[in-house]
C-alpha cells in the first residue's frame, strides 16, 4: 500500500467515525420525547411577531414557516431538552415542523 493510499484510508475511517458519532448523538434526543396529540394555541408571541417553524428541533435550523399569535396547531409530540426549552412537532395549514414549546398552550376545552 502506498503512502497516499494510507492517507485516503485513514481519512475515510475518520469520516466514518465522525458520522457514526453524530448519528448516535442525535438519536437519543429524538427518542426521548412524549406524545401530546392535542390542539394547542400559539401564545406569548407579540401581536406583531410570528412563531417560527423549524425543519429540526433547534433554533439554528432552517425556517420553513411561521404561525401568528392565536393560531391553533395540532401538537403531535414533543422532545425534552436538557438545557433550554422543549421542542414540539406541530402541524397546521400545510405547515409541519418544530416550534419552541414555551410558545404553545394546550387547549383542553377544544371542541372538534
Amino acid at each position: 500500500m502506498t503512502r497516499n493510499q494510507e492517507k485516503v484510508l485513514i481519512a475515510t475511517l475518520c469520516g466514518l467515525v465522525v458520522t457514526a458519532a453524530g448519528a448516535f448523538a442525535v438519536q437519543p434526543a429524538m427518542a426521548a420525547g412524549y406524545d401530546v396529540d392535542q390542539v394547542a394555541e400559539v401564545t406569548d408571541v407579540a401581536y406583531w411577531d410570528k412563531l417560527n417553524v423549524r425543519k429540526w428541533p433547534a433554533s439554528y435550523s432552517q425556517k420553513i414557516g411561521a404561525f401568528a399569535p392565536g393560531d391553533h396547531v395540532w401538537v403531535e409530540r414533543c422532545i425534552e431538552a436538557k438545557t433550554g426549552a422543549d421542542w414540539c412537532l406541530v402541524d397546521a395549514r400545510d405547515t409541519r415542523g418544530w416550534v419552541n414549546s414555551r410558545f404553545l398552550t394546550v387547549k383542553t376545552d377544544w371542541d372538534l
